[in-house]
């Protein structure tokens, strides 16, 4: 039995179980640290000498020169033409899904011009070169290749560099064919603290990118978030999430199995389940226990439900909002009878799932909608990934001389209330006679 907890929103202690239960904390201990600052430090001093030997060390294979390191654009052609035709139509039917959701988040400069002539607006402009982290060995993922890289295309980056570590050598032909048909450009076959690394100061092999996106372990997310301000990163995330607002009237074994679908990615991960029928709760229960025995990744399953999951009775479904608002889940799926009308009462999540029938892991792989999603209540602030996260603006002036003479009396009266005289005294010299300079 999962042995989840139950909690009720009309007992006195249930804000601080809820904050108890959401509690997460994503810091790296010393010995993390210690290592990924040594590792930084020597690929920056030694470049692919370092490259190389952490890779045997860590990876367990030898490779003999920095060129063993990187896999040629053929064998990503290889790897498509060796998966299964399914695999293949799979992969393309779901390449096909995500850049055409991406396709309508690209972002367009815009300007505009004022009575006096002067000009404002905004440039557009991609990414030259970004760095995609995918993960490798038992934890291998074409679709992060796919959320990651096909928005980054869409956008217009220049060049995509994909690193993936290869423990023992094994190279993952699923991976390779996704990176294949979303037109990587380079391929390097390194991981961990070492890639991220050499991707955000270059060796001499692995040119340096501007931005860092794509999921690791404890040790790659800490040296993200050590190289930022040397690179952008997507986001440092934590363990995945799902919340299921539910009014009782969806299949429980549905229910039950959408709860598991996030809970098997690993022990840390939260599966919650918020409705207003008690009845209905202690069904979803049964189905867990029903479930559970059959499920391949059961022990994994079970222990996050136990630590960091729970079925949660409400008063009503105004009510499951409010607390799913707080919540600010990576996943929310609202399994009620007004899908539509319910998601404008939400404000914080990371991708909404209407209707009994949207599971969550469409959105995983094919619905369209990126699935690289804040986690830790960080939807309260922050979005998917998407297109315009490859994208950068720069603002666009052009004073005309009249402009020059409006603004720049605006300007220098507030330049000088700031004591900046070089400031004032460059918008005036425009301004302090009508010849032209």
């Amino acid at each position: 039995m999962a042995d989840i907890r139950k909690l009720n929103t009309s007992d006195s202690g249930f804000q601080q179980q809820l904050q108890d239960l959401l509690a997460w904390e994503s810091v790296s201990d010393d010995a993390v640290n210690h290592v990924v600052h040594e590792v930084i430090r020597e690929i920056r001093s030694r470049g692919d000498a370092a490259l190389v030997d952490y890779t045997n060390r860590f990876d367990a294979w030898k490779a003999a020169s920095p060129t063993d390191l990187e896999i040629p654009l053929s064998r990503l052609a290889q790897a498509w033409d060796s998966i299964a035709s399914e695999q293949r139509e799979a992969l393309q039917h779901a390449a096909d899904r995500i850049s055409g959701y991406a396709e309508r988040q690209k972002m367009e400069g815009w300007t505009y011009t004022e009575a006096d002539g002067t000009l404002l607006g905004q440039q557009i402009t991609p990414l030259d070169r970004v760095g995609l982290y995918v993960p490798g060995g038992k934890a291998a993922y074409p679709s992060s290749v796919l959320m990651n890289a096909l928005p980054a295309k869409v956008a217009g980056v220049g060049e995509l560099i994909m690193v993936v570590p290869t423990p023992r050598g094994e190279l993952n032909e699923l991976v390779l064919a996704a990176a294949h048909v979303c037109g990587v450009d380079r391929v390097f076959a390194v991981g961990g603290a070492q890639a991220v690394a050499a991707l955000a100061y270059g060796t001499e092999s692995v040119p340096p990118v501007d931005k860092i996106v794509g999921p690791g372990n404890i040790y790659v997310a800490t040296a993200k978030r050590t190289v930022f301000g040397q690179v952008g990163i997507d986001m440092v995330a934590g363990p995945s999430e799902i919340l299921v607002i539910c009014d009782g009237d969806t299949d429980p074994d549905w229910v039950a199995m959408d709860l598991f679908s996030q809970a098997e990615h690993d022990e840390d991960a939260q599966s919650i389940l918020l409705c207003p029928n008690a009845d209905f709760v202690a069904r979803v229960e049964q189905s867990i226990d029903k479930l559970l025995p059959d499920m391949p990744r059961r022990e994994i399953i079970g222990a996050a439900l136990r630590t960091r999951g729970a079925l949660i009775v409400c008063r009503d479904l105004d009510e499951a909002a409010e607390v799913g608002n707080f919540i600010a889940p990576e996943h929310l799926e609202l399994s009620v009878a007004d899908p539509v009308g319910f998601a404008a009462k939400i404000r914080h999540a990371g991708a909404i799932f209407m209707g009994r029938y949207t599971s969550e892991p469409l959105g995983d792989y094919c619905a369209g909608p990126n699935h690289v999603l804040p986690t830790s209540r960080t939807a309260r602030f922050s979005s998917p990934l998407g297109v315009y996260d490859f994208q950068k603006r720069s603002s666009l002036i052009m004073v005309s001389a009249a402009g020059a003479r409006t603004l720049g009396e605006t300007a220098s009266i507030l330049a000088r209330g700031e004591g900046l005289d070089a400031h004032a005294r460059s918008a005036e010299y425009r301004f302090e006679d009508d010849k032209p300079r």
